[in-house]
């Protein structure tokens, strides 16, 4: 079997990542309006459908530590497949927000 081009790590990992890179990217891939009603402190927010054709503006370098979720994890993981194939190398996927145990804001 080949190797994922992306990681999945548990989310304990990406916490403890977040709490120890210098620079990096939390990547919210809900739509706009899921986003808004609560995510991730930091994250940035491009929804999976728009990605996949062009290199997203928010995401110039392609390997810079990408920390990727969605709601439940099945958006997340096409996303971190589609940045993948797209060139980015350091992209990590941790399923959704909701079984996120940290702080979440609005």
């Amino acid at each position: 079997m080949k190797d994922l081009l992306y990681k999945r790590i548990s989310q304990d990992e990406a916490k403890e990542m977040m709490d120890t890179l210098d620079d990096y990217i939390i990547l919210d891939v809900r739509t706009e309006l899921e986003f808004k009603y609560g995510h991730i402190p930091n994250a940035i927010n491009i929804p999976n459908e728009e990605i996949g054709h062009f290199d997203p503006l928010d995401l110039e370098d392609k390997s810079k530590p990408i920390l990727i979720y969605c709601r439940s994890g099945h958006r997340s993981l096409d996303t971190s497949a589609k940045l993948a194939l797209m060139g980015y190398d350091n992209v990590y996927e941790f399923g959704g927000i909701i079984t996120w145990e940290y702080e979440i804001t609005r």
